[in-house]
């Protein structure tokens, strides 16, 4: 539940979990999962969820590189290909994005591709005869603003 939100859906979900961890302990396995912040907030919610919840994971955030690497994965899933400049200028942009606003996962890498290729389709979008390789390589003027501004 977001900070500050009341739901009371949610605490009786919460209290129907705890209830079902109780009645079947040796039967139900129960993972939850989220920002570190948000988990506390959740195991906070109800005083039952803390006692059943003794185990905790944490992960670190992808490094820059990682990320590089999962953008270039989408990528070649979707049949693009990244220029050896375009890896560089990616790994800029992941250096300078704030971590602290929860850039360093998955889903934040999956945005910049989706974004990439959303201006890409801008870029090439005058263009009357593009060859196959234009249609497929995502350049640095493809990566977000703040890595190009960054590099002139």
């Amino acid at each position: 539940m977001p900070d500050g939100q009341s739901n009371d859906f949610g605490q009786e979900a919460i209290s129907t979990l705890v209830k079902l961890m109780e009645d079947h302990r040796d039967q139900v396995v129960v993972i939850v999962a989220g920002y570190p912040d948000e988990m506390v907030r959740f195991i906070a919610a109800n005083p039952g969820l803390s006692s059943r919840f003794n185990r905790t994971l944490t992960f670190d955030d992808y490094v820059p590189e990682e990320l590089v690497d999962i953008v270039a994965h989408h990528a070649g899933q979707h049949e693009y290909q990244l220029a050896d400049v375009t890896r560089q200028a990616l790994t800029n942009y992941f250096s300078s994005v704030n971590r602290a606003d929860r850039s360093g996962n998955g889903r934040f890498a999956r945005q910049v591709f989706q974004e990439m290729t959303e201006r890409h389709a801008y870029r090439i979008a005058d263009d009357n005869d593009p060859t196959k390789e234009q249609l497929s390589t995502l350049l640095p003027a493809d990566v977000p603003e703040e890595a190009r501004l960054r590099e002139q």
